[in-house]
């Protein structure tokens, strides 16, 4: 069998560490923010570039806390894709706000700039990409658009831990970038975990008082605010992996070459495609295949388990319906719904584990 992510493997190579590391915050007894979170705060801002990263609980929270900084509530729009996970959309109705949707660029399957512009009401109030699989959608586009309105661009770069955009870090060209640390994460926690990076002073100093309880001081609550505090052990974790993450990004970017190379050519795939001037940090290896569901049960048959990123669009979600969108209404999208199909792909992962599954396509002619 190879798994479509091998978490104990990762945890088996860097065991003495994470467990140092773990018994380090027990001793202390900082559970909740501390030292161990300071410091992954101030080494994640400086892996991004930014001034400030406020660490909380979840990718989603990490979300939700960039909208509110961002002026973002009842009545206001939020544009973003239907082509991510929920959790980009449940964001917003947390902030009260209603998401609206364009659809995607057909090659990267992020944000299309071309249909922005047609969704921007008197009501937007923020414009939310999403760097979908691990590669960057077009900022400077969306970020010259956004400009002319007078709208804060809020990058969900929950899945592009280290992309970049022309040498630019994912997180340090919006107002703001969320990313999460769930444990599939590029850079995941053992356990929940996310962080929001900003330049912005006023907006890094709302955003540390909402995730814990709206507090400027101890018991001074000047805000409505949350617990959406990281726990100390999750920071600590973070630290130590943090410091492999660029090896395991270059491992991620071997591993998404070699299986571009030996399914080159194959009139049943597309392989993903890395833009020029962005980093893809592949998060998952998503190629797409006109009979996606028989290629899944032939893989899974063969002892290879693959994963769906994403077979519902949000604006089908039954949990979204009263936004009144309806199929057909964001072709690309739906399309990519039905024929994406994600491989394995993790650091740990072997070449010859690369080449076992793509053999395993051949056998079922998925492969010239």
């Amino acid at each position: 069998m190879i798994p479509f992510l091998d978490l104990k493997a990762q945890y088996a190579s860097l065991k003495s560490e994470i467990d140092a590391a773990v018994l380090g915050v027990l001793a202390s007894a900082q559970y909740v923010l501390g030292e161990e979170v300071a410091q992954f705060e101030r080494e994640f801002a400086a892996y991004c570039g930014t001034k400030h990263a406020i660490a909380v609980n979840t990718g989603t929270s990490a979300l939700h806390l960039a909208l509110l900084a961002a002026g973002v509530g009842p009545g206001d729009e939020v544009v973003t894709v239907p082509f991510t996970f929920v959790a980009t959309a449940s964001a917003i109705c947390y902030a009260g706000a209603t998401p609206v949707f364009v659809d995607v660029e057909p090659v990267t399957l992020t944000m299309d700039p071309q249909q922005l512009e047609a969704a921007i009401t008197p009501r937007t109030k923020a414009i939310l990409p999403v760097h979908l699989y691990g590669q960057m959608a077009d900022l400077d586009a969306i970020k010259a658009i956004a400009d002319r309105h007078g709208i804060p661009v809020i990058e969900d770069a929950c899945q592009a831990h280290g992309a970049e955009l022309d040498g630019r870090r994912a997180g340090s060209i919006g107002v703001s970038g969320c990313f999460s640390f769930y444990p599939g994460k590029n850079l995941g926690a053992c356990g929940e975990g996310g962080i929001v990076v900003t330049n912005d002073d006023d907006h890094a100093r709302t955003i540390r008082m909402l995730r814990d309880w709206g507090q400027e001081q101890r018991y001074h609550h000047a805000l409505k605010g949350f617990n959406y505090r990281m726990d100390g052990i999750q920071g600590a974790i973070l630290r130590v992996k943090l410091r492999h993450l660029e090896d395991w990004t270059e491992a991620r970017r071997a591993h998404a070459k070699r299986y571009s190379s030996l399914l080159k050519g194959s009139p049943e795939v597309k392989t993903p495609v890395e833009i020029e001037g962005r980093r893809h940090v592949y998060h998952v290896y998503a190629l797409r295949c006109r009979d996606r569901d028989a290629l899944q049960r032939h893989l899974q048959a063969e002892g290879v388990q693959t994963g769906l990123h994403y077979p519902i669009p949000v604006h089908l979600q039954k949990a979204h319906a009263d936004l009144g969108y309806k199929a057909g209404d964001f072709p690309v999208s739906e399309t990519a719904a039905r024929t994406v199909l994600s491989l394995p792909i993790y650091p740990e992962m072997t070449v010859g584990q690369v080449e076992q599954v793509v053999a395993a396509m051949e056998q079922d002619a998925y492969v010239g």
